[in-house]
């Protein structure tokens, strides 16, 4: 028999794949019948303060994991930094500078951050908190089918326990006053928290799965309420 080239059926995508069966109104909502709700933190140079400062953000800190009567997760996200168009903007500087002294010193500055980028990784860190919703919050049907998983861990779930909108309904009764609590609680630090809206938890989630491509995608005119989001080159 001639050989013949093996073929590979493609089934399904990597969406499917995914824990998310949807995102409405800045809340992710899972498979399960659980649900999430990110906000996103700001920074502090943690190595400029002096000590008694260091100190006494650490205990703040501890205070906050302290106070907490629910769970939270804490995500750090690091992706390297693109400092090419930094560096082209640079090139247009000594283009445009006439005094000879200034253009000199952006040369030199110039070529002190393409150094130091071959030398070490330029990271961009991002910090999340994100607030759960947990199935079990649903009621008797929910905490049901979570015995079931337990019991039978092969058995697949099909479909979602509730309908979306009263899962959503739930998520949000649960969700609104943890969100204020760790918004509250956080914004004593001196933290900026933004609460992600639908197309930021895409846009998120899209960058996590896709790291590589994420990069070269465009994401104007996308629509983020159709039931798969795609994003071209």
């Amino acid at each position: 028999m001639p050989n013949e080239p093996l073929k590979f059926a493609i089934k399904g995508s990597t969406q499917d794949n995914l824990p998310i069966e949807d995102i409405i109104d800045g809340i992710v909502l899972l498979r399960d019948g659980s649900a999430a709700q990110v906000l996103m933190l700001s920074s502090v140079n943690f190595d400029l303060l002096s000590e008694r400062e260091q100190q006494a953000l650490v205990f703040a800190y501890g205070g906050i994991l302290n106070s907490l009567n629910f769970n939270v997760q804490i995500v750090i996200s690091s992706t390297t930094k693109d400092v090419g168009n930094y560096l082209t903007r640079l090139d247009e500087a000594v283009k445009q500078q006439s005094n000879p002294k200034l253009k000199e010193r952006i040369v030199s500055y110039r070529k002190f951050i393409e150094e130091t980028v071959k030398r070490n990784d330029v990271l961009s860190k991002t910090f999340y908190v994100v607030i759960p919703f947990s199935k079990v919050e649903l009621g008797v049907k929910g905490a049901q089918k979570q015995i079931l998983g337990v019991i039978n861990p092969i058995k697949k779930e099909q479909g979602l326990p509730f309908s979306k909108e009263y899962i959503l309904e739930k998520a949000k009764a649960s969700l609104q006053p943890k969100r204020d609590h760790v918004t509250r609680l956080f914004s004593r630090l001196g933290l900026d928290v933004q609460v992600l809206n639908t197309k930021e938890l895409i846009e998120l989630y899209y960058r996590s799965y896709n790291e590589d491509t994420f990069s070269n995608q465009k994401l104007q005119n996308v629509d983020y309420t159709a039931p798969v989001v795609s994003l071209k080159k």
